[in-house]
């Protein structure tokens, strides 16, 4: 039984998400997914979405054997509990791989370290791609409004 290790935010759960936990899935039998806790993470803006509630949706997902969330201070400790034989890594994810797996070889922990590659080729599969085109939209939305606003103050001029 091969059990495969994917971690991540979990913010905004989107398609990205979704082909990255699909694509690790296919590494082994099982999978295990640590969803980050907002107070560890330093690398992006904290997460909308509360701890729990990230956690309750990746746990729902169908491709998810098991969803946990991470160590409020040390990453590694939900590793070792796991016990994954391999750790998939999403294109994006900031981690070099070389580097992670000689700190786990160093805390005695064998994982190999993979990084999911391809793409699932949708044009909203990130969470900044999402908050993007929100703020595109609204945008857009107030620019009709202040052309109707426009247009109505000088029909009655």
């Amino acid at each position: 039984m091969v059990r495969i290790l994917a971690t991540g935010t979990f913010d905004l759960l989107h398609p990205g998400h979704i082909f990255y936990l699909s694509k690790a899935r296919e590494l082994g039998d099982e999978l295990y997914v640590i969803v980050a806790r907002a107070s560890m993470i330093r690398h992006k803006p904290k997460p909308v979405i509360p701890d729990g509630q990230r956690l309750k949706m990746v746990n729902s997902l169908a491709v998810v054997d098991k969803a946990v969330l991470g160590s409020e201070s040390d990453i590694f400790e939900p590793i070792r509990e796991i016990e994954p034989d391999i750790i998939a890594l999403g294109f994006d994810q900031m981690f070099d791989t070389q580097q992670l797996e000689k700190e786990l070889r160093e805390r005695g922990l064998p994982a190999r370290v993979v990084r999911v590659t391809g793409s699932s080729k949708c044009p909203l599969c990130s969470t900044g791609k999402i908050i993007k085109k929100i703020i595109e939209r609204c945008n857009e939305r107030n620019a009709d409004r202040n052309r109707e606003q426009v247009s109505s103050m000088q029909t009655r001029s």
